[in-house]
């Protein structure tokens, strides 16, 4: 129930520029159809700021597309030349410090945005499957959610690793949501 689809821009002048082989309103006619099945999935992404020649315009389109979806999570990169590529080697790089600036904004949509689809879990039963101890609080346990999701909760990972647990969560954080196991 969790499905990562890169975006990279909003902009399909900038799609285009960087060889994408899909359009804003293909992306978000994806994006559609998922949520019309299956309203509760996750959706991830990943997005380049920054890209040669991106306009502020073209920036703020990114911006409501994030706004428009309201992803779970989005992995955000400021781009940077990669040796062998076209782009590399373009005139109309992008200052760093306008790549930081956007690549600022655009985190603090991603948190919000983030932290908004976990709470709406607050108070629910969801089901995880264990994978390790929570490195910080060795009591306790750390899994995933259906929905890509770290849990945390009360257990001995020796008993628990592997299997499948029932969790009521009690704290929602930006990324990562906490609970008591119950049966």
């Amino acid at each position: 129930e969790c499905f990562h689809i890169p975006f990279q821009s909003g902009s399909n002048e900038v799609l285009a520029a960087m060889g994408r082989g899909h359009t804003r309103e293909k992306y978000l006619h994806i994006v559609d159809r998922i949520r019309s099945r299956i309203p509760e999935a996750a959706i991830t992404a990943d997005v380049i700021v920054g890209f040669p020649g991106e306009t502020e315009e073209q920036f703020q389109e990114t911006l409501s597309l994030m706004e428009e979806v309201i992803f779970d999570s989005v992995n955000t990169a400021a781009y940077s030349p990669r040796p062998n590529t076209p782009a590399a080697l373009w005139d109309n790089q992008i200052d760093d410090d306008v790549k930081q600036e956007r690549l600022q904004r655009i985190n603090i949509i991603n948190k919000k945005h983030a932290f908004q689809r976990r709470e709406r879990l607050m108070g629910q039963t969801v089901e995880i499957l264990v994978e390790e101890r929570n490195v910080r609080l060795p009591t306790q346990v750390m899994g995933r959610s259906r929905h890509g999701y770290i849990v945390y909760c009360d257990g001995d990972i020796d008993d628990l690793k592997g299997e499948l647990v029932n969790v009521k969560i009690e704290e929602t954080k930006t990324y990562f949501l906490a609970g008591q196991r119950v049966e």
